[in-house]
């Protein structure tokens, strides 16, 4: 016997919502938004599919055109209760002042809840409580959910107040925005609105928790081929005789950063699309850190591990450094190179306090018999301040709503901000010690075994990215 399909009908007024709802339990920002009444004119259903198989479907409607009549129409009607939606399809399917309340009531001919949505921002109306009464009179399952920031409560206690007497079930929600666990939590809610739909929608909740773990996998698949290529990097040109030197490793280091900043924007892209932000294009807000370049120093002032925790690794990645060669900064706001070794490294990284980004020691290069070779990268701190510019973008993309179009306009960056932004300075010293044993791996150019090495920083970036998604300090 094929599994039924549990479909939901959202209803509800242009500008009000509801196709941000939709747009946000179906997690597909190609659902319009349009403030225009009467754009809506024929049902549309958006099917969510997991490895290919349909699990839930959410179809959005057209508002009604005429409530009070139809309300009016339904109170007389003498017929059977099964029969209600059927017999006023059949009286008014040829009706064009009828067209639209026809056309929301035939999804729920297929046995489909219902999704009604308001602006709590505004006051209750006669014609809402028409609308209320007759969704209540088709006998199906049916949630109201006010779609209400958190500052515009005035209304919220009268819309709750109605709402008691016509529905099943009630969500205060903001769909502008909700995040992956209000998502969840919206859908669990729906379960509340029939038994019946309990054991289907248990399914269909577990089917999304397990995709998203699927999906958070591959993210940490995408931060480590990251991590590996921007740390692991090596490359070697041979110094014709006459060349000059100087101007070759500023070549050379250049060539590296950009490099660098278009693996990190791949790999960001490549994300945005696990998460279906596949039209509108997801804004940082401008005061976001990640606005700023990742070789800026604001970057590493912000992100990273603090000094105490560098003192911890910094031996590790001063020791690399026996043969390296000073080179100029390029443009950059601090150096790269530095002969500094062992114990050096961590006492430098600790005593420098600012100073420490204006001789940061980042790649190696080494001169062998005219060939000049530099990389793999010998300061820890970028692997860090790499992480957690992925963490926070992360959790960006995952929590902005698909029904969203824009920010609300933010002061942009500032003095006053806080100490540090980032996820990594949060790792106890285990967790850092399995990110000093891959970036030493990396050093030396040893082959990955994955069990040994990338698998215990993929499960530590695993479950950081559970915890944000979950809720965790964004």
């Amino acid at each position: 016997m094929k599994q039924r399909i549990p479909e939901f009908a959202v209803v509800g007024h242009p500008n009000e919502g509801k196709s941000s709802v939709l747009s946000t339990l179906a997690e597909d920002d190609s659902v319009r938004v349009s403030p225009m009444p009467g754009e809506t004119r024929e049902c549309q259903t958006f099917p969510v599919s997991i490895d290919g198989k349909e699990i839930i479907r959410f179809t959005d409607t057209p508002g009604f055109q005429n409530p009070r009549k139809s309300l009016q129409w339904m109170q007389e009607y003498r017929g059977s209760d099964e029969t209600l939606i059927e017999d006023f399809i059949d009286a008014h399917k040829g009706d064009p002042d009828f067209h639209d309340d026809c056309r929301l009531l035939q999804p729920l001919l297929r046995g489909a809840g219902i999704i009604f949505v308001v602006d709590g921002s505004r006051p209750l109306r006669n014609m809402d409580k028409a609308e209320m009464e007759i969704l209540r009179l088709t006998g199906c399952p049916r949630m109201a959910i006010i779609n209400c920031k958190e500052e515009e409560t005035a209304w919220l206690a009268r819309w709750q107040s109605e709402f008691r007497k016509h529905f099943n079930s009630i969500r205060v929600f903001n769909s502008c925005q909700a995040t992956y666990r209000e998502r969840i939590e919206l859908l669990e809610s729906l379960k509340g609105i029939d038994q019946e739909l309990q054991p289907i929608l248990d399914q269909v909740v577990a089917a999304f928790q397990q995709d998203w773990q699927a999906r958070n996998r591959q993210v940490a698949e995408l931060l480590l081929d990251l991590l590996e290529h921007a740390l692991g990097y090596s490359r070697s040109v041979t110094l014709k005789a006459g060349a000059d030197e100087e101007a070759l490793k500023d070549r050379m280091h250049r060539d590296y950063v950009e490099l660098l900043r278009k693996e990190e924007k791949k790999c960001q892209k490549r994300m945005r699309a696990l998460y279906k932000h596949n039209i509108f294009n997801c804004e940082l807000p401008p005061q976001s850190i990640l606005q700023e370049d990742l070789f800026s120093e604001k970057t590493w002032e912000f992100l990273g591990l603090n000094r105490s925790q560098l003192v911890m690794a910094g031996a590790l990645s001063g020791a690399a450094l026996g043969a390296g060669v000073d080179v100029a900064a390029a443009g950059l706001s601090f150096g790269v190179f530095s002969t500094l070794g062992g114990i050096m490294g961590a006492a430098g990284t600790a005593l420098k306090g600012r100073d420490f980004l204006s001789g940061s020691r980042l790649l190696g290069m080494r001169l062998d018999e005219q060939r000049l070779t530099v990389g793999p990268v010998r300061n820890i701190q970028l692997l860090f301040v790499l992480l957690d510019r992925q963490f926070l973008f992360y959790s960006h993309i995952i929590n902005w709503a698909h029904g969203r179009r824009d920010y609300d306009p933010l002061p942009p960056i500032g003095e006053n901000l806080p100490a540090r932004r980032g996820y990594t300075a949060d790792w106890n010293r285990a967790n850092r010690k399995i990110c000093e044993r891959f970036f030493e791996s990396l050093q030396s150019n040893s082959t990955f075994d994955g069990s040994d090495l990338r698998e215990p920083l993929a499960e530590l970036i695993r479950q950081t990215l559970q915890e944000i998604s979950l809720g965790g300090r964004t």
